[in-house]
């Protein structure tokens, strides 16, 4: 391993999206990762579509960069296997209940009298400080209650609907990574860990109202809440004459250089467009404009108009034409490798680049408690990996 957290050990405890995408990213960094398994395996195992049973490929594309093992917790041998391995990481990250944790002593203070350098993170549904700590929470679930549905059927003018990707859990399991981060890098100064709890109803609330919060943040009535650019129906992919365009002209002159090439130049001239601030008042009838005007061309002729002009614009890619794309090939965004159970798999490559601690992707997705043995003595329970540290040294 050469990424920039080679060195560091993280105890993984979790299942499903949120958790595993936190500590995998972990492990691209470089991160020495164990990942704990009840006997019936991460949920996430049993997606589809599969080559092979509890081997999904949402569990593959989420799981690479560690080593699996199960324990029962309801055991005493297995659950002191995870304390002897906690006592020697630098890392816990966790998404059962906060209760679950302290009903098995895993929970922070319990774990910092063994060692005061862990990082103990949790990322669960609700902060453990309001009135819905403990309620179970999943994508779906936590996009309806953080107004992430309701934002994406106002801006179709619809009903709420689900963004059809995990975001809440994708956006949340990156928020703890860079809270684990900060948090490292205080121990470095420090010597010391500490808990974090990253919940995803805060977090979410938190990424929508970034731009959403609107008039709301000045004291005003919560009507007047939501970015109206990003909510115009308008607000959309534009038919071309042979397909579909992304297009958006943003500063002054990007919008002067658009309408000179559709032939109306004039448009700007109406007080309604001629400054930023009354275009983002009237920005719905700028962006039904853009619709009638990109239906006369198809999409190779726009797009040589508009990178002649310098106007952000791009072909609408499907999900199959990423595969292809010449930009994401050049950089290689796509890795091929031979999974020993599941044959050839592709994965896209941790997108950070550093220049001297390059991230990599050292083992690819495990098997149900692949690594017991390599972890740990089956009769003993003794850890095989991870020596005890010596605070002193450190």
């Amino acid at each position: 391993m050469t990424g920039p957290l080679t060195g560091i050990r993280v105890v993984d405890m979790t299942a499903v999206g949120m958790g595993p995408y936190c500590t995998q990213t972990l492990g691209d960094y470089g991160a020495d990762v164990i990942k704990i398994e009840s006997p019936d395996g991460d949920v996430f195992r049993y997606a589809t579509p599969s080559k092979h049973h509890g081997m999904g490929a949402p569990f593959v594309q989420l799981n690479r960069n560690k080593r699996s093992i199960i324990l029962n917790l309801k055991q005493p041998r297995d659950l002191q296997v995870v304390k002897d391995l906690a006592r020697r990481a630098d890392i816990l990250v966790y998404n059962l209940r906060a209760q679950a944790m302290r009903s098995l002593g895993l929970d922070y203070p319990s774990l910092c009298e063994i060692n005061p350098r862990l990082v103990y993170c949790g990322v669960y549904g609700f902060s453990e400080q309001g009135p819905y700590a403990g309620r179970p929470a999943f994508d779906d679930i936590i996009q309806a209650i953080s107004g992430m549905a309701d934002l994406q059927g106002r801006g179709n003018g619809s009903p709420p609907v689900y963004v059809t990707s995990i975001l809440a859990d994708k956006v949340t399991g990156l928020s703890a990574v860079n809270a684990i981060l900060a948090a490292l890098y205080e121990r470095s100064q420090s010597g010391i860990g500490q808990s974090i709890e990253v919940p995803m109803f805060e977090t979410m609330v938190s990424f929508n109202l970034m731009e959403h919060m609107a008039g709301a943040t000045f004291g005003g009535q919560p009507d007047d809440m939501g970015y109206a650019r990003a909510l115009s129906p308008h607000r959309k992919p534009f038919r071309t004459q042979d397909g579909y365009i992304g297009l958006l002209p943003y500063t002054s002159q990007q919008w002067q250089r658009f309408f000179e090439i559709a032939g109306c130049p004039q448009v700007l001239e109406s007080p309604r467009f001629s400054t930023p601030s009354e275009r983002a008042k009237h920005i719905g009838e700028l962006y039904a404009m853009l619709e009638d005007i990109t239906a006369h061309k198809t999409t190779d002729q726009w797009m040589a108009l508009l990178e002649k002009a310098d106007i952000p614009a791009t072909p609408v890619n499907r999900l199959e034409d990423l595969l292809t794309d010449p930009h994401l090939v050049a950089t290689g965004m796509f890795e091929t490798r031979n999974h020993p159970t599941e044959g050839s798999i592709t994965m896209t490559r941790p997108p950070a680049r550093f220049s001297r601690t390059p991230s990599s992707i050292d083992k690819l997705a495990p098997a149900h408690g692949e690594h017991n043995d390599e972890i740990f003595d089956a009769q003993t329970g003794a850890i095989r990996v991870w020596p005890e540290r010596n605070p002193e040294k450190e």
